[in-house]
This record gives C-alpha cells, structure tokens and sequence, in this order.
C-alpha cells in the first residue's frame, strides 16, 4: 500500500513535458482534494528530480513556487521555460499549458 508522499509522487511523475499541473490538482488525483499543502511537502522533499519533475507543479495562478526546492523560482520557470511553457507577466498560461490528466496510471 502506497504512502501519501508516494501517490503525489505517482501522480507528478505522469505530468507530460510542457505541461504543469496544479497542487490542487495533484492532490485531487492522488486521492484528497484537501492534500495541497501535502504536496507542497512532498515536492520539497522529493527523493528523486530525474525521475519525480516537481518543477512542473504550479500554484492555482500559474505561479512557480517562491521556494522551489531545487534553486527557487527563476530555477523551477527556467526548467519549465525549457520544455517549451511561456510565462506572461511571471505566470503560465493554465489554458495553454495545464496538464489535462491523460495518462494517469
């Protein structure tokens, strides 16, 4: 049986390059619409970047986190902007670039 941190971490792993998903919306897919901060948690603490991209979880606005575990917010929007997502005005476009949820185990 999967912990909490290991269902986030099912669920972050099927966000496809170029898109992002929300904590929200990480936390509904793994099992508790209220679990939001919990994801946070887990992101921070993620064992495995390569294999576990927390860089391409967002907030409800389309924001990068301000302490993105891995180098901070100009890190997490350079990985992103990487795999081909824009921001506006510090921000991704959610209609262009949220992750619908395809692919989910």
């Amino acid at each position: 049986m999967e912990n909490t941190f290991e269902k986030i971490y099912a669920v972050v792993k099927q966000i496809p390059r170029g898109k992002v998903a929300t904590y929200g919306q990480v936390a509904l897919l793994a099992g508790n619409p209220r679990w939001s901060r919990v994801v946070g948690y887990a992101l921070h603490v993620n064992p495995d970047p390569g294999k576990i991209p927390c860089h391409r979880v967002v907030n409800r606005f389309g924001e990068c986190s301000g302490s993105f575990a891995f180098g901070g917010r100009a890190t997490q929007q350079m990985l992103l902007e990487g795999e081909g997502v824009t921001f506006s005005a510090g921000k991704v476009d959610l209609k262009k670039y949220l992750w619908n949820g395809e692919g989910k185990f």
